[in-house]
């Protein structure tokens, strides 16, 4: 069992499949090609989500492949062990999936025209969500309490560290042309507008028919049925409980777990460390 991270150039990571010669490579020797479609998250912000919308219009909506193959084969996450493998065997063009801050990203990257598509939430939902992922996996250090995981997150001492430095660190792409900033709650209130938004952004022509397969499987209902991604399919050595690690898919969830109290001395917090960047990004109440 994981009772601690590891820590590598000064950000805890979950341990497992991580290792700190994969972080390096990644960094170091990764190579990003032109044609590379890059799903970029901070830890429970939707990534799953999203990374299943962008299959469906990869594949031109094959639902047999999502149906088939894992979702970490599908769009590996290039900072593990297995993901790593995977994706430098894997033929172009591909879709990739992190969750690393900007200055652990392959370096290739910034001499690249590889897309990045990069989602954020309202960070007291990723709270609430990742205290209740980190307590089901056998990866990081388990907090025992909401309360406990919100004085990590406001510390940085969360898995892949601050998510406040994440985002600014990130952001600070959002004028080149190959970079497309998302919310989770965009996504959520306005799905259909906000696939079409990404069609566009990587340009593909999806026809009417293709956009509702592509929204009736990539729906919280579908993929929790679907073993390929609902992440159950995980060794048991990583699982706390066999359950879809796929909680409740909703924004707003805070509000059952936050005191009045924790949420007006966060949102301070959250105005404080973010006051540089336009309100704007951050379409959240």
């Amino acid at each position: 069992m994981a009772e601690d991270n590891l820590w590598y150039e000064g950000i805890p990571f979950p341990t497992g499949p991580y290792k700190p010669e994969i972080l390096r490579k990644v960094r170091e020797e990764f190579v990003m090609e032109d044609e590379d479609v890059v799903v970029i998250t901070f830890p429970k912000s939707g990534t799953h989500w999203l990374v299943e919308i962008l299959c469906l219009i990869h594949s031109k909506v094959d639902i047999k492949w999502i149906q088939s193959v894992p979702v970490w084969e599908r769009s590996p996450w290039i900072e593990i062990e297995p993901g790593f493998s995977i994706a430098t065997k894997k033929k172009g063009p591909r879709l990739l999936t992190s969750h690393l801050p900007i200055h652990l990203f392959p370096k290739s990257f910034s001499s690249s025209k590889a897309k990045v598509i990069y989602l954020i939430r309202n960070p007291k939902d990723v709270i609430v969500s990742g205290y209740f992922f980190w307590n089901s996996v056998n990866l990081s250090k388990k907090p025992k309490s909401v309360e406990q995981y919100l004085e990590w997150f406001v510390e940085g001492t969360v898995p892949y560290g601050s998510w406040f430095d994440h985002v600014h660190g990130w952001v600070s792409l959002r004028e080149r042309e190959n970079f497309l900033m998302l919310s989770y709650e965009e996504l959520k209130r306005d799905t259909e507008g906000t696939v079409e938004k990404i069609c566009q952004f990587l340009g593909k022509k999806v026809e009417p028919e293709e956009l509702s397969l592509i929204l009736k499987n990539s729906s919280f209902q579908a993929m929790r049925e679907n073993k390929m991604s609902n992440l159950s399919t995980l060794k048991p050595k990583y699982l706390v409980h066999q359950n879809p690690l796929m909680r409740k898919g909703v924004t707003g969830d805070w509000k059952n777990h936050f005191t009045v109290a924790q949420a007006e001395a966060f949102d301070k917090i959250l105005q404080e460390k973010m006051a540089d960047l336009p309100q704007e990004l951050f379409p959240w109440e």
